[in-house]
């Protein structure tokens, strides 16, 4: 949940470009809204969907990254590649779990 208004907003600290910087955005706010989910008495989506989501979301930023890349733009594909590693690496390495009695 930190970590998305820093994908949000680091592209346009290091001028990334407007491609990269949508594709950031929409990453960024889709992650928010997806954590943001998780909080409250009813939760929307069932842990196991949340885990294999977190995945398609790590792995859209890696193709959204090799798709900059291959537009050009260098510095933008190392960024949204390292956000979708960063990302798989967190869902990896996370144990989806209810605690009992909740």
């Amino acid at each position: 949940m930190f970590a998305a208004p820093a994908i949000m907003f680091v592209p346009l600290l290091l001028g990334l470009g407007t491609t990269a910087s949508v594709i950031a955005f929409v990453i960024g706010a889709i992650l928010l809204g997806h954590a943001l989910s998780l909080f409250g008495a009813r939760r929307p989506i069932p842990l196991s969907a949340h885990a294999e989501f977190d995945y398609v979301l790590a792995g859209a930023a890696i193709l959204s990254g090799l798709g900059v890349a291959i537009a050009g733009n260098g510095l933008a594909a190392i960024f949204l590649v390292g956000v979708g590693a960063a990302q798989m690496a967190l869902t990896a390495s996370t144990r989806f779990s209810v605690p009992r009695g909740i």
